[in-house]
């Protein structure tokens, strides 16, 4: 459920609203928008990866002559309108322009949708390129959002548009920069698992594409021998069949083969799937269905059991209550 998969190969070309030329998606040419400098040369986005043929930012807050509009980024939540927040809801609504990754626009209820003056999107791997094209349409002087899934600091997009704002030598205040927070992945996973999150968690993606994987297997490590439950982000594609092997191999290495794991493919979408199974079982389903980039996969600590199909992780209470 997280935005930085790169197993899908469509291109289409999206069209800026807000006074530049049009922005083709990450796998195509680009050029700049929102009536600021353009960068004549073609790209390759890496998914949000640095390399050196991504473009560097084309345009600064000097090159908009506007009173900055509002720059939101908001959660959606696991997926179908009654997973988002009223909160999130609201601000889609009062958002002229919405920028997202097309799966997620195609998420967003028909009313939001309509309602909006422009929708830009694009397919996989374009973080970069729609978050800055969201950017400049707020320079320009527009209300935007940008949109993703779970919750905008969960391996999203907030911090980018920091970054990216920051770079321009924008100002946070200047945009009236806000996030709406959204149900995160973990949560909204461990609510089909039962109760397996009310104790310490953490969160470990499996994605290298910015984080290398040597510093995933360190985190790996430090993690699975403490008494966390653990959220598995990111845990498997085509490209990253090892990172997911790599994973089981450590967390074996630290905690017994029948610590109880749970699996939630697509959460709140049509192609749901949730599995509860345990650690010594998990390596074999990494060619399976169930695990992918939608999935999130929920490893149990050492006081994790399983009661009539529900994962259960005690808080502590029986230490101290009689029941």
């Amino acid at each position: 459920m997280s935005t930085d998969d790169t197993t899908t190969t469509e291109t289409e070309a999206s069209t800026s609203n807000c006074g530049g030329a049009t922005a083709a998606d990450a796998e195509t040419e680009t050029e700049r928008k929102c009536g600021a400098s353009s960068d004549s040369n073609g790209s390759k986005s890496s998914c949000g990866a640095s390399t050196d043929d991504e473009p560097e930012v084309g345009s600064t807050a000097d090159d908009f002559d506007a009173d900055p509009g509002k720059l939101i980024t908001v959660g959606l939540g696991p997926g179908k309108p009654e997973g988002m927040t009223a909160r999130a809801k609201a601000a889609l609504a009062d958002a002229e322009h919405i920028v997202g990754y097309r799966t997620y626009v195609d998420l967003l209820p028909d009313e939001i949708t309509e309602d909006a003056e422009d929708i830009y999107s694009t397919p996989m791997c374009g973080e970069v390129s729609r978050t800055e094209e969201a950017i400049d349409r707020t320079l320009a002087g527009n209300d935007v959002a940008i949109i993703g899934s779970g919750d905008p600091n969960v391996y999203a997009l907030s911090g980018l548009a920091l970054e990216i704002l920051e770079s321009k030598g924008g100002s946070a205040d200047a945009v009236d920069f806000e996030v709406v927070p959204g149900v995160p992945a973990a949560q909204s996973c461990g609510a089909r698992l039962g109760a397996p999150l009310v104790n310490d968690t953490v969160s470990v993606s499996l994605s290298d594409h910015l984080t290398p994987m040597a510093e995933i297997e360190s985190r790996l490590h430090a993690v699975a021998p403490e008494g966390f439950t653990i959220a598995i982000y990111n845990p498997w594609s085509r490209k990253r069949r090892e990172n997911f092997r790599i994973c089981c191999d450590i967390l074996l290495e630290h905690r017994d083969p029948d610590t109880p794991v749970g699996i939630v493919h697509g959460a709140s979408r049509e192609d749901e799937a949730t599995m509860i199974t345990d650690l010594e079982t998990l390596p074999e389903l990494g060619e399976e269905e169930i695990v992918d980039m939608t999935t999130t996969i929920i490893v149990g600590n050492e006081d994790t059991y399983v009661f009539e199909d529900r994962m259960v992780t005690p808080r502590g209470y029986e230490t101290k209550y009689d029941y």
